[in-house]
């Protein structure tokens, strides 16, 4: 299949941040000495009181005045442009990861494939997604940057722990009639059959303290919120496509030493390996 959509991403990651319903101006209370909020009314013309905005904007204005509503429109504006250029960022760069992505040190016994941890080899994540980006201001490449950074870590992470419990890859392989199996493509498993003892570098609270961790900046505006979105947003995509990402082609080989015709004329592969070619998961 291929790699995950940007918009489920998109959309996941928009929901998130709009629960933490941020407002504009923050903090804003009506004015001192003005309890009725007669003067507040007075300060303003009676079109710019009040102004519709939209119910899924990612920042809430303080009150329907004009202000208000701009500086929501706005922030809402900027944010929601950001986040659709990072979510198609991550998608690009996992996609290219997906195609390079491969099986490697596979022992294999009888029809059962076995990798230790680590056997899942893939390229690191941090340039792919950076050669697409949003970067056009410094805040815009400040907080790419330290997505980029850990989310990379974490997936080299996850990664790393990823082994290939015994799996029945190769039936063909109980009783091969010859002396040496030739390369052969495993059944078709979903990759979530192969665990990681690593997963939690992908939980949403991982994530997001990595990312902020890696931004090293209290002050950012709104970037706990941000990360914790995209955090969020890549967790719920992730769990999803581990079931529905299939690996194919993991090309099984081995020799048959008790092969010994005619009185034994098939035998089972024993200390078989598999050939290292980036392309298990590109189907």
């Amino acid at each position: 299949m291929p790699g995950p959509q940007p918009a489920q991403l998109k959309q996941l990651t928009k929901l998130a941040f709009r629960a933490h319903n941020i407002q504009i101006a923050t903090d804003w209370k009506q004015p001192a000495g003005d309890p009725d909020g007669k003067q507040y009314v007075d300060a303003f013309k009676p079109s710019e009181l009040v102004r519709p905005f939209g119910a899924d904007w990612l920042f809430i204005p303080a009150t329907p005045n004009k202000y208000h509503v701009d500086s929501a429109k706005r922030m809402h504006g900027d944010f929601t442009k950001y986040i659709d250029g990072i979510c198609d960022a991550i998608c690009k760069a996992w996609d290219m990861w997906r195609l390079q992505a491969k099986f490697k040190d596979l022992k294999i016994m009888a029809v059962a494939a076995i990798g230790a941890p680590g056997c899942l080899d893939g390229p690191e994540i941090e340039n792919f997604i950076m050669m697409t980006a949003p970067k056009a201001t410094p805040n815009e490449l400040k907080y790419s940057k330290a997505i980029a950074k850990h989310l990379s870590k974490a997936w080299k992470d996850w990664q790393s722990g990823v082994a290939v419990p015994g799996l029945p890859w190769y039936p063909a392989f109980a009783a091969f009639p010859g002396p040496q199996a030739p390369p052969m493509p495993n059944i078709p498993m979903p990759l979530i059959t192969c665990p990681s003892t690593k997963m939690s570098a992908m939980s949403p609270a991982s994530l997001k303290d990595g990312m902020v961790k890696a931004l090293d900046d209290k002050d950012a505006l709104h970037h706990a919120e941000l990360f914790d979105a995209i955090a969020k947003g890549v967790f719920a995509v992730f769990m999803t496509w581990l079931p529905q990402q299939q690996i194919m082609n993991v090309m099984g080989k081995g020799p048959i030493p008790t092969f010994a015709p005619p009185f034994v004329p098939v035998g089972p592969v024993l200390a078989g390996d598999n050939l290292a070619i980036p392309g298990h998961l590109a189907a």
